[in-house]
């Protein structure tokens, strides 16, 4: 074992709707204990920011270039991320002088893995040096370097956290905007993939049909109102990313909500959900073995609609990470946090069955504030 680290991780996912702040302590392995976490909201502008950045980063072939919309939006997300470190710790009574390190994801705007493209908007220099404090980020690059996806890279963490639950294998489900799989085998094999599409489809869909006054399927009510087309499910997972074998990972951007385009607001909503869930679906038919049970975190696994459809379309039983004592709103971030002790330890943070990558592979660059 080595020597147990206080970090901070910092997580804003696909969803764009705000920073996600968890503390832990861990030496980077097995040791894990789970402190305080808590959700900070985006801003309107920095929200319409990000919105500008995405569309201009689909022109990028350069994952450092920053034209007028990226170099903006980089500034704004690493300034709010600063501001909320500072404001969590004020909250939690924590001195700064006891966080050890700090793990920075940014936000990611582009992911093209076949073109080896990734680009998380955060400025890691900037933050340590707002901050005071070592900040570990950009942990997808190597991976990418090295013939990986640099996607997904939480389950090292999800294997640590479900080290004491019983079920093998069983599977770790991440619903952001788009949704991931973790697999963790008899003998602590790691297989995992994004799935497909998570609330990014329902979000954008549901802010459409009310103009924006509601950016998600509060608990999947809406689609629950509405008729699945089973018909343009079919036709959905036609798509060549459903035929593609792990490790695979996807932009936010690959899919669309077009398809339920001519639907009222319910059918759509309840079409894209069952999406959702049938990608998930053909996922576990990609693994190794069936695992006995799922849990799932992030915002997607509050739409009760939504899990109880991939139960159904799978047979397997799912549950709220809370049910098994876990926190489902800070589990990614409490991952960044912990990645960023394996990080400074030198430690693999991807592996060949998680991201593809040649050789398990360390990762990410540290930012030390007395740097010049």
């Amino acid at each position: 074992m080595g020597r147990m680290m206080r970090a901070l991780g910092l997580m804003s996912g696909t969803s764009m709707d705000g920073i996600d702040v968890a503390l832990i302590e861990t030496d980077g392995e097995d040791a894990v204990h789970r402190g305080s976490a808590r959700t900070f909201a985006y801003s309107n502008d920095v929200r319409s920011a990000l919105g500008e950045a995405v569309s201009e980063a689909r022109s990028l072939t350069v994952r450092t270039d920053r034209p007028s919309a990226l170099k903006r939006a980089e500034q704004l997300v690493t300034e709010r991320h600063a501001a909320v470190v500072e404001a969590f710790l004020h909250e939690q009574g924590q001195a700064k002088e006891t966080i050890d390190v700090v793990g920075f994801h940014g936000q990611t705007v582009l992911h093209r893995p076949e073109n080896a493209l990734t680009v998380q908007l955060g400025d890691g220099p900037m933050l340590s040096r707002l901050l005071g404090l070592p900040v570990v980020y950009d942990l997808r690059a190597a991976d990418m370097a090295h013939g990986g996806q640099g996607a997904p890279l939480a389950p090292v963490y999800h294997r640590a956290l479900v080290a004491a639950l019983p079920q093998r294998p069983i599977g770790v489900l991440n619903i952001g905007g788009v949704a991931n799989i973790t697999w963790i085998g008899r003998d602590g094999e790691l297989v995992a993939f994004d799935t497909g599409p998570g609330g990014a489809l329902i979000d954008d869909w549901v802010s459409r049909c009310t103009a924006g006054t509601m950016s998600y399927d509060a608990d999947g009510a809406l689609a629950a109102s509405g008729t699945v087309n089973e018909g343009v499910v079919g036709f959905f997972t036609g798509h060549a990313y459903f035929k593609e074998r792990p490790p695979k990972s996807l932009d936010r951007n690959t899919f669309f909500w077009d398809l339920v385009q001519w639907m009222s607001p319910q059918d759509g909503a309840a079409t894209l959900t069952a999406m959702s869930a049938e990608a998930v679906a053909l996922g576990l038919k990609q693994l190794p073995e069936v695992p006995g049970r799922i849990v799932a975190c992030g915002g997607g696994r509050k739409n009760q609609t939504l899990l109880g459809m991939i139960a159904a379309r799978t047979g397997i039983e799912v549950v709220r990470a809370e049910v098994v004592g876990l926190d489902g709103d800070s589990v990614e971030a409490e991952a960044w946090a912990y990645m960023a002790v394996r990080s400074r330890r030198g430690l693999p943070i991807t592996f060949p069955g998680t991201t593809g990558t040649v050789e398990p592979r360390c990762g990410g660059c540290l930012a030390l504030p007395d740097a010049a």
